[in-house]
């Protein structure tokens, strides 16, 4: 067996003689990265968590390479989950929610909604695009029954999410399966189901898979680091900004003292003083207007 050489992979093993494969997600420090500078509550954490580890999973388990982009979207008060990861594993995501917001089961937390995945590979002139409504009481049950629904493939999920970390456990029957045990899936599905969250976050992969189906042969595979790696991008927001026109930037900067930019998604803040608004249009014939 082949172990995990870093504390954020996704790592795929395989039943020797079953038709059925799997996936381990673990993220630490790449989690604690996407949830810093942001006051998240205790069960925005758990939902988006849950669903940065499923949407790695996903990734890692397309057919080809490719970025994807998943949102869930409610009427509850938690309004949108945005998770996009792309074909190296990196991710990015995002939440919004209401000011106060309590505990409460997936349903009555984001409403009635939809899920909305986008998938975009270099074989693709247009991304694939995807919008049905949420089935499901957990986000693992939502994403079993989309791929169930979208795939004719059985899939389970097993997922859990901390402030400290997030991961997820992935198997699938392959296709034709049941061909070599026809109780394969019935029973690894029915081991794995004993998973409890604090060996999803801290067991190893080959420690977790011999606790949980000590009695099977699996082959596991090398791991895939997951990163959250997102530049700064100052030009693209001056462009944004010249293409607001110089009368609109400059009544805002006037009005506000500065100019404050948030991009949720890559988690990052660009501010814009006087000065640098005044630096922003130097380059353009007409005279600044007035700024008292």
């Amino acid at each position: 067996m082949t172990e995990a050489m870093t504390e954020d992979y996704v790592q795929r093993f395989l039943f020797d003689g079953l038709d059925v494969r799997g996936a381990l997600v673990r993220l630490g420090p790449v989690w604690q990265q996407l949830l810093a500078r942001r006051d998240y509550p205790a069960p925005v954490i758990e939902l988006l968590g849950q669903m940065c580890a499923m949407t790695a999973l996903l990734t890692d388990n397309l057919k080809q390479p490719g970025r994807l982009t998943i949102q869930l979207r409610g009427k509850g008060p938690i309004s949108l989950l945005v998770i996009d990861c792309s074909a190296e594993l990196n991710v990015r995501c995002m939440a919004q929610h209401e000011a106060a917001l309590g505990a409460g089961t997936l349903v009555e937390l984001l409403g009635a909604g939809q899920l909305m995945l986008s998938l975009d590979t270099p074989a693709m002139r247009v991304p694939y695009q995807s919008v049905v409504p949420l089935v499901g009481s957990s986000i693992a049950e939502i994403f079993e029954h989309y791929l169930g629904q979208s795939e004719q493939i059985a899939s389970r999920f097993f997922l859990a999410a901390t402030p400290a970390g997030a991961a997820g456990l992935f198997l699938q029957k392959m296709p034709d399966g049941q061909t070599h045990d026809t109780d394969g899936w019935a029973r690894c599905t029915a081991l794995a189901a004993t998973v409890k969250d604090e060996e999803l976050l801290a067991l190893p992969t080959e420690a977790m898979l011999t606790r949980l189906f000590n009695q099977e042969s699996v082959r596991i595979f090398p791991a895939r680091p997951v990163s959250h790696n997102v530049p700064e991008d100052w030009d693209k927001m001056r462009n944004m900004l010249r293409t607001l026109g110089r009368e609109e930037v400059y009544a805002a900067v006037t009005k506000l003292g500065e100019i404050v930019i948030r991009d949720d998604l890559g988690n990052r803040e660009y501010r814009f003083n006087k000065a640098a608004i005044d630096a922003l249009f130097s380059n353009t014939p007409d005279t600044p207007p007035s700024v008292h």
